[in-house]
């Protein structure tokens, strides 16, 4: 019997994961290749990749497969736990609404800002002298 996995995509600021989630009787998450704390490096960001899997109380169900790639390490976890909970949805959907409350399907629109001719930063300008 072939394995069947589930994939969906998840991102933040210019970060992208994708995520091929499957039924098996152990849990685990692997994230390019390493362990969620291996490659995140601090057990915060490692927490929140792994956090759709805890709200939605499906951590002993499946096993995660992400590949994340762009951005920073910060904005690569956010993404792995947007694409994730995407995921959870497509296997249970029943699991929508904890995950919509926690606002893990919603897209985190926030981006830097782009540079503007004349401008040293997108807002900051050169000191004005008056003399």
């Amino acid at each position: 019997m072939a394995t069947q996995f589930i994939t969906a995509v998840g991102r933040r600021k210019t970060a992208i994961a994708s995520v091929r989630m499957s039924v098996a009787p152990t849990s685990s998450l692997v994230v390019n290749g390493k362990s969620p704390k291996e490659y995140f490096k601090t057990d915060l960001r490692a927490i929140i990749a792994e956090e759709a899997l805890a709200k939605a109380e499906s951590t002993d169900n499946y096993r995660v497969t992400a590949h994340a790639s762009g951005g920073g390490i910060a904005a690569q976890a956010d993404a792995v736990r947007h694409a994730i909970a995407r995921a959870l949805i497509k296997a249970e959907p029943k699991t929508r609404t904890v995950l919509k409350k926690a606002t893990f399907l919603k897209r985190d629109p926030r981006a830097k800002e782009r540079k503007k001719p004349g401008l040293v930063k997108a807002r900051k300008a050169k000191q004005w002298s008056k003399r």
